[in-house]
């Protein structure tokens, strides 16, 4: 947990100029361009740039300044200063901890456009003051932003780990396996059937490893180790295309530092003594 940011519902009546704003437009984040990085917007510049500020959500508080989402489309012009990037690529440019304020802005804003009515009686949804809910007027009911729980796995067998290609993946980009965690599953259980459905590999000494939120759109990542029990490698088909034993001294192009996916496959790098693929 990032000590700098402080989350909260409650928006400290009239929003301040100099509030930090995270403008997204899908998975694009608004930035200013004029310095040596990208850095954030204030809500005094984003309202100048002609932007909706009709409907800002409250993040929190970070280093003493209010932070907040807002939702919007891309200009029909240039903005001047600045422009709208992809997330993805802030990683690594946007200075910490603004990062990953910027994750849970797109996850929140995403869920606050999205769920606007009741699922039960379709009735318009109120926002609540003192949980992160939306609840309805008519019937009650309570709606959270949705997390999609995804399990991600590094399998190793003796001096290998089990990499696979999805028709997905940009050209050649291979990783460890991943899927959604079904109804009624626990996460172990996800991981056993997830590999052996994908790769015909039955696992054993499952293990957790750890978690990164995942807001494309709404996932949380949840990674851990196993070792393979029995099985030969038997494709799917479908989400895999390829999939192969590898060393670590022989890895085919990996995802970047980005995501749980890279530092899995980094912990396997440095327990096997090689030198991280760039």
């Amino acid at each position: 947990m990032n000590q700098d940011f402080s989350p909260s519902i409650d928006p400290p009546g009239e929003p301040d100029p100099d509030a930090c704003c995270f403008v997204y437009s899908e998975s694009r984040l608004l930035v200013k361009t004029t310095g040596a990085a990208p850095e954030l917007p204030s809500l005094r510049e984003v309202a100048s740039q002609g932007i909706d500020l009709s409907h800002p959500l409250f993040l929190g508080r970070c280093r003493g300044r209010a932070c907040y989402a807002v939702p919007s489309t891309p200009p029909s012009e240039a903005l001047p200063g600045a422009e709208f990037r992809e997330l993805r690529t802030l990683f690594s440019r946007l200075a910490d901890p603004w990062y990953d304020i910027a994750l849970r802005g797109l996850h929140l804003a995403g869920w606050d456009g999205a769920c606007r009515f009741c699922s039960r009686c379709r009735a318009p949804l109120n926002a609540r003051r003192d949980i992160r809910a939306k609840e309805c007027p008519e019937c009650g009911r309570l709606e959270f932003p949705r997390i999609s729980p995804a399990v991600i796995m590094l399998v190793e067998k003796d001096d290998t780990l089990l990499l696979a290609r999805s028709p997905r993946f940009r050209s050649e980009m291979w990783s460890v396996l991943a899927g959604f965690v079904e109804p009624g599953e626990s996460l172990e259980d996800a991981v056993h059937r997830e590999v052996l459905e994908e790769t015909g590999i039955a696992v054993k000494d499952v293990a957790y490893f750890g978690s990164q939120p995942w807001p494309f759109p709404d996932s949380l990542m949840i990674g851990f180790t196993a070792r393979c029990a029995s099985g030969e490698i038997r494709i799917d088909g479908d989400e895999i295309c390829e999939a192969g034993w590898f060393r670590a001294d022989n890895l085919p192009p990996i995802p970047g530092r980005l995501s749980i996916a890279r530092r899995l496959i980094d912990s396997f790098i440095d327990k096997h003594s090689a030198a991280p693929s760039s």
